[in-house]
């Protein structure tokens, strides 16, 4: 019969403590060697605990002496999971295709939510959103932040619609996705072509967000994703 590795104990020792609101957001873990002594594990099994709890986005980790050293209880989870999602595309278990159908799923109804969105906000967010458009057409703009603005908008745009899980996944999908982004359609020979024309999606769309269009919205943000990633090439099969 196996039996679970010792680091468990902090896990769910952590898990029962948020729940409960013993502790939150930005509140310190009790030291390693307190953590180690109250669960009798080694210091090793306590400090696997913490690097398994920071890959997941609940602690941030810092070395030292002082107020600011130990681990913090934080909540990222879209790069937790943007990251795992990463790796599963890398091994090919995670098809780029189903993915992109996942992120015009999330995207199209978040657009249809943020276009009637009576969030208070809303008038903020879009004027934002467009002054990341009028960014993104700069020439001077590096594809590096291209691609970050990018990412940007579309998740200003999603908040308008109040889900913080889809916005959550949108994120991960997004960051999963990143690196084939960059290493397929931004080196092809029409990347100049592909980013005027991704910017003149990203102003229709913005458009009719603002206009409370949100059939149009779903539309384009649809049309703008399949066209996007027409324009990679299938990643080999290993």
């Amino acid at each position: 019969m196996s039996t679970a590795p010792a680091y468990t104990v902090v896990l769910d020792w952590l898990e029962h403590q948020l729940r409960s609101g013993a502790l939150r957001m930005g509140d310190k873990l009790p030291a390693e060697r307190t953590l180690a002594e109250d669960f009798g594990i080694s210091r090793a099994s306590v400090r696997e605990a913490v690097r398994i709890l920071a890959a997941m986005g609940l602690v941030r980790s810092a070395t030292g002496s002082g107020p600011q050293s130990g681990a913090t209880v934080i909540s990222d989870p879209s790069a937790a999971l943007g990251w795992a999602l990463r790796m599963h595309i890398a091994t090919r278990s995670l098809p780029v295709a189903d993915v992109v159908s996942t992120r015009i799923l999330l995207e199209t109804q978040s657009g249809l939510d943020a276009a009637s969105s009576e969030d208070p906000r809303r008038q903020a967010v879009l004027e934002e959103a467009a002054a990341m458009l009028d960014r993104m057409d700069d020439p001077d703009v590096d594809d590096a932040e291209f691609h970050t603005l990018d990412a940007q908008f579309h998740l200003h745009l999603a908040s308008l619609g109040g889900n913080v899980v889809v916005e959550t996944i949108m994120a991960s999908l997004r960051e999963a996705t990143i690196g084939y982004v960059q290493e397929t359609v931004a080196a092809t020979a029409d990347w100049p072509g592909i980013r005027s024309r991704l910017r003149e999606q990203h102003r229709a769309i913005h458009r009719a967000t603002a206009a409370r269009d949100g059939e149009l919205a779903a539309r384009l943000l649809r049309e703008h994703i399949m066209w996007f990633y027409g324009h990679a090439p299938e990643p080999a099969q290993g």
